[in-house]
């Protein structure tokens, strides 16, 4: 009897992408974040945003599988930013051909970000920080809409910094998925926090050496 494969994560822009486990690494563009690039903040918050759709259009040509798009700044209505860009990208077809990752803090943002996207889309992120009811709420709704979501470990307690805590959370938080919102397993995507390295504090001396056991314990379990 073979051995049972598991589903891949299946995302889409106008084009599929299929995420699999014989998949090597996932480029995630990054430069459409408002939060993660100065220059694109900068053309978004003067109204530029034919010139920030162009980033867009870079990150794909330059071998972008996904790209991530972020309108949390203060000084900035997010959630009509938000909309707006995803609408400009979507009229695009050289750009739009790739899956969106909706990336924000704020939940209204993602919402309003998930209703433009043409395909299957990623939500970053959702977490049980704010409590289980919460958390299943979100999730239930990122299900609705048909995307997959990247889930942060981190808890009621605050986030984990330990081996033993990204575990005890990632396995909490995938079993609450599963087994009572009934989540797709293939459509979580666990993110067990990378903390600062080589700050030469000693309590930060084994974050690397966690995050690595932490990430090697989801993908054998």
């Amino acid at each position: 009897m073979s051995p049972t494969v598991p589903p891949p994560l299946q995302l889409s822009g106008l084009e599929p992408l299929l995420i699999a486990e014989d998949t090597l690494f996932v480029n995630v563009g990054e430069r459409t974040n408002v939060t993660g690039s100065k220059a694109f903040a900068r053309m978004i918050l003067n109204g530029q945003f034919e010139e920030a759709l162009a980033v867009a259009r870079q990150q794909v040509e330059n071998g972008a599988q996904v790209v991530d798009v972020n309108m949390d700044e203060a000084m900035l209505d997010s959630q009509a930013a938000m909309v707006k860009f995803l609408n400009l990208m979507a009229s695009e077809p050289d750009i739009a051909r790739v899956p969106v990752m909706v990336d924000s803090s704020k939940w209204s943002v993602i919402e309003a970000g998930l209703r433009c996207l043409q395909g299957k889309g990623i939500v970053n992120s959702i977490s049980m920080k704010e409590g289980v009811d919460e958390f299943k709420r979100q999730a239930r709704l990122v299900k609705r809409y048909g995307a997959a979501a990247v889930v942060m470990a981190f808890d009621e307690k605050g986030q984990a910094d330990t081996f033993e805590r990204k575990v005890e959370i990632c396995e909490r938080a995938y079993r609450i998925l599963v087994d009572e919102v009934g989540f797709p397993p293939e459509d979580i995507i666990f993110d067990p926090n990378i903390f600062a390295i080589a700050t030469g504090i000693e309590e930060h001396n084994n974050y690397a050496v966690d995050f690595i056991n932490a990430t090697r314990w989801i993908k054998q379990n």
